[in-house]
């Protein structure tokens, strides 16, 4: 075993204990023989949609001699990942595994697989249609929780940046709404600037970059962001601006870095979420079989900070 996939699978052990599942049980039927599924992954921009994809990929290849794994990038275009979505139908998969790049541009795709009989796991993130089985951890609480702990760790308040992910997606809608939840009931708090990175280092320091020549010193007091990439960006940005001291900066995913980051006191938080696998082939498998699997697979979330950080150094992503 490698060591990034034991990273993997030690993170995911980590967090897997309190597991719950809510819903009904379905059932599907298919023949003896070969299991052909389609994994349409959204994008690969970062490590943790690649962890999503490789650690399945792995447990699909030394435990399930009976499945066929058919692996298709949406290179982050909702367009090409439809396209991708008619391909795996046209080649005859059994069970269509999908994290959806955005909820409405994949809604009628996924509405058109399950009206051909082809069941559907939705990983992560979510579409306007039902499915067969979502399975992923909750990002409206994740939201709720970066502002209370913005609450505790700062008593006075303060101006935000928030970074957010790709607009529609489910993830960045909820991760949003749940952080403003909490934050626009208190008045010592004002996010003061906000983007749509796209869960990407890159556009992340490019827009903190702006910020930094906006804002002054002292006007920034925290940065959320809807994962690890773009935190780690604007620490990037504020560290080389000589602004990074008293500047709280919390991400979301479970990296490496991040958590190393935490450690070296330049990040104040991270919450893992679960990337889904092995979870994800192990319950695309048991559909294929006929086995009952609950219309909804909630995996637990941590909230990582100075305080428990060591328990996850050189365990992430």
């Amino acid at each position: 075993m490698n060591t990034s996939r034991r990273q993997f699978l030690t993170l995911s052990a980590a967090i897997a204990a309190a597991a719950g599942t809510v819903g009904l049980p379905f059932r599907s039927a298919f023949a003896e023989g070969t299991i052909k599924v389609g994994f349409s992954q959204g994008t690969m921009n970062h490590p943790w949609r690649i962890a999503m994809v490789e650690v399945n990929r792995q447990y699909a290849k030394e435990n399930y001699s009976d499945l066929e794994l058919i692996v298709t990038d949406g290179n982050n275009d909702a367009a090409k990942q439809v396209a991708d979505v008619e391909s795996l139908i046209a080649q005859g998969i059994q069970v269509l595994v999908i994290s959806p790049l955005t909820e409405q541009a994949l809604t009628p795709v996924v509405r058109d697989a399950m009206a051909a009989g082809i069941p559907v796991l939705t990983l992560d993130r979510k579409v306007n249609t039902d499915v067969t089985c979502h399975l992923g951890g909750l990002n409206l609480p994740l939201g709720e929780g970066a502002g209370k702990f913005l609450i505790n760790a700062l008593p006075n308040g303060g101006g935000i940046i928030e970074l957010q992910g790709t607009a529609g997606a489910s993830a960045t809608n909820d991760r949003h709404n749940g952080f403003k939840s909490v934050i626009e009931g208190n008045a010592a708090f004002k996010v003061i600037a906000e983007q749509n990175c796209d869960y990407t280092r890159d556009k992340a320091v490019k827009f903190m970059e702006d910020m930094v020549q906006r804002f002054k010193p002292g006007e920034i007091q925290a940065i959320y962001a809807h994962n690890d990439e773009m935190a780690l960006g604007a620490v990037q940005v504020l560290e080389a601006a000589g602004r990074l001291e008293g500047v709280k900066v919390i991400g979301m995913d479970g990296q490496n870095t991040a958590f190393q980051a935490i450690k070296d006191g330049k990040m104040s938080a991270c919450f893992i979420y679960p990337f889904c696998a092995p979870e994800g082939i192990q319950t695309a498998h048991k559909i294929a079989k006929g086995e009952a699997v609950d219309k909804e697979i909630i995996l637990p979330t941590v909230e990582v900070t100075s305080a428990n950080v060591d328990q996850f150094l050189g365990k992430g992503i």
